[in-house]
């Protein structure tokens, strides 16, 4: 099992990004987080890097229901879809959240992940 779904964008970095948040409302999830990659790694490293933004999306109900079977389930929250210029062209990629929840023993978490996991795929498909 892969720990991400991928998929090639037909489009410029910011088409890509403002879809991908469009995506995320459409199945639930909102953006707590933007974190441009680029910015950070010339500001703090003073290092030039391609077009590179991770986003932190959170369904509230899922994460909810993810918290109340397990209490440090928050360590692996919210998801993240990075958007990033390749030489192939603008890449689009999402965790799956089954598969890093594998890394949990609890079964309580496996509709919780599902259901996140089908979510995601949802963005990813529709771009």
């Amino acid at each position: 099992m892969s720990y991400h779904f991928t998929k090639k964008f037909d489009g410029s970095f910011e088409e890509a990004t403002a879809a991908v948040i469009a995506a995320l409302a459409d199945q639930g999830f909102g953006v707590l987080t933007e974190i441009d990659v680029r910015a950070t790694l010339k500001k703090k490293l003073d290092v030039d890097f391609r077009p590179y933004t991770i986003l932190g999306a959170c369904n509230p109900r899922l994460a909810y229901q993810a918290l109340q079977h397990e209490g440090k389930i928050g360590a692996m929250l919210p998801c993240n879809i990075v958007v990033q210029e390749t030489d192939d062209g603008v890449e689009v990629s999402a965790v799956d959240p089954a598969a890093s929840m594998q890394a949990i023993e609890n079964a309580e978490l496996e509709s919780v992940a599902g259901e996140a996991r089908a979510k995601l795929r949802a963005v990813i498909d529709s771009l």
